[in-house]
């Protein structure tokens, strides 16, 4: 079992944009760097214990995929002294360096450098073992497998989530667990999506922008679909694409793509029903047919003032990172209020690497980062992210003073994410998620954009899949 998880963990991904985002869109750059000498902006500590680092290594290696977790751990981290020019190097007040090793999520790259080091750690040298990594959400699972150990469980690190952690939401912790429920990461972010839509298109519709108002219109997919044919009979598409509701059938599946030890995909009736709803809505004119997918120009376009689409389904990341950078309007035409169906999209996830010769400020920074309420209550203000307590989030939720936005127009969208967030259920993971996720919307898509039949794609699926992970056997389909 332990070889075949090795052997998936070098399956390099090809071919495909990673769909998971958390604002890899806008800053897959190392060079996204902070101002030298720029200094810690919080003197709130973490929850650790004093802390003694005599005979930890020197030089802590951090691999990710951007500048998002260097510039959070930058603002509240107080061991932080300065950060190089171009971002690649930040010293901490004690002379110990972090070296930043990003790598592109695009085409798989940064799994696949991550992958060979986590394969050559027992024979680094200290200064080159792998001591913290990130991963994403669609594909967490291959990380946290407990036969891979390649991430450390928290409790070896002297974490006790039961108590350190306990103010996190439930679905994070489960997801940045094993199969044995050992959690072995753990995340400053909570990804709950939102309906964000344009103010001005509700008012030329419905007569009112206000998101009660507006949220009782697309408060289930029945009621959205009714409020799909208003919206075209006055010239608008209620979505850009049918890739803007996948996350939301996807996060709901009763079981994992594959399920542990197995090597048959899975696919669940909620995909399909995923493939016939957007058939259906393509047909009757609610979506942009012009519009193939997402993270393309022309899917970036349709943010723009001059497009006739109504709203996106969106977290938090994806108002700061896409939708806000997108906007060539005025401030303030967006709000956010509830969308058909809970659901989350993202989360990055911090691991403390098996092997690492940095174990105490692997501690020391993830509890920073990711239960330290003062802290995560600074980066939700900085950086517009729904952080992960669920205390924390309340509180957000009731003050507009500190947490209400200038892009949505003075609202403050944590009223909103707040009660999404509670009622998150993950849905099963499995080491393939990534994969699954891309492949069947690209071969669905060809479906949806009338270049070939139902049975067409699934045939193409069913080939893509298996030339991704060579040890996938069979898919089966739902009767």
């Amino acid at each position: 079992m332990k070889q075949r998880v090795i052997s998936l963990m070098l399956t390099v991904a090809m071919g495909a944009t990673l769909l998971a985002g958390c604002g890899s869109s806008a800053t897959d750059s190392a060079n996204a760097g902070a101002d030298s000498g720029k200094e810690s902006a919080a003197a709130a500590g973490t929850e650790s214990d004093e802390k003694d680092f005599s005979g930890e290594g020197k030089v802590i290696n951090i691999y990710s995929w951007n500048d998002e977790f260097r510039t959070r751990l930058e603002a509240v981290y107080p061991e932080v002294e300065s950060t190089s020019s171009d971002g690649t190097v930040t010293t901490l007040k004690d002379g110990t360096e972090i070296h930043w090793v990003i790598n592109p999520n695009q085409d798989g790259v940064y799994q696949q450098k991550l992958d060979e080091a986590l394969m050559n750690q027992a024979d680094a040298a200290a200064d080159d073992k792998v001591d913290i990594f990130l991963s994403e959400t669609d594909y967490v699972f291959k990380y946290t497998d407990k036969d891979a150990d390649v991430a450390m469980p928290l409790t070896d690190l002297g974490i006790d989530p039961e108590t350190d952690l306990a103010d996190q939401y439930d679905f994070t912790r489960t997801t940045a667990s094993d199969s044995d429920g050992v959690q072995r990461g753990s995340t400053w972010q909570c990804c709950p999506g939102l309906l964000v839509y344009r103010r001005d298109i509700a008012k030329d519709v419905f007569g009112t922008d206000d998101p009660e108002a507006v949220g009782e219109k697309v408060k289930d997919w029945a009621t959205i679909k009714d409020t799909a044919a208003e919206l075209k009979a006055k010239g608008y598409y209620t979505f850009a694409s049918y890739a803007d509701t996948f996350r939301l059938y996807g996060n709901s599946i009763d079981e994992s793509w594959v399920q542990p030890g197995d090597t048959t995909v899975k696919v669940d009736q909620k995909i399909i029903n995923w493939v016939n709803d957007s058939k259906e809505w393509l047909d009757a004119g609610y979506l942009d047919s012009n519009i193939k997918g997402q993270w393309n120009d022309d899917w970036n376009k349709s943010m723009g003032s001059q497009s006739k689409v109504f709203a996106f389904l969106l977290p938090a990341w994806g108002i700061d990172f896409v939708l806000n950078p997108n906007w060539d309007g005025e401030a303030g035409n967006w709000a956010v209020t509830n969308p058909p169906q809970e659901y989350n999209w993202g989360g990055s996830y911090i691991h403390a690497a098996t092997g690492t010769d940095n174990v105490k400020y692997a501690k020391d920074i993830i509890l920073a980062m990711t239960s330290n309420q003062d802290n995560l209550l600074k980066i939700s203000q900085d950086y517009s992210d729904f952080t992960n307590t669920k205390s924390g989030m309340a509180e957000a939720a009731k003050d507009d003073a500190d947490f209400s936005s200038e892009f949505l127009g003075g609202q403050n969208p944590f009223v909103y994410f707040a009660p999404v967030a509670e009622n998150i259920k993950i849905a099963p993971l499995s080491a393939y998620d990534q994969g699954c996720v891309e492949l069947i919307q690209n071969s669905f898509s060809d479906y949806l954009q009338g270049n070939v039949d139902f049975d067409k794609a699934k045939a193409n699926f069913e080939t893509a899949i298996k030339e991704r992970y060579p040890d996938i056997t069979e898919v089966q389909w739902p009767e």
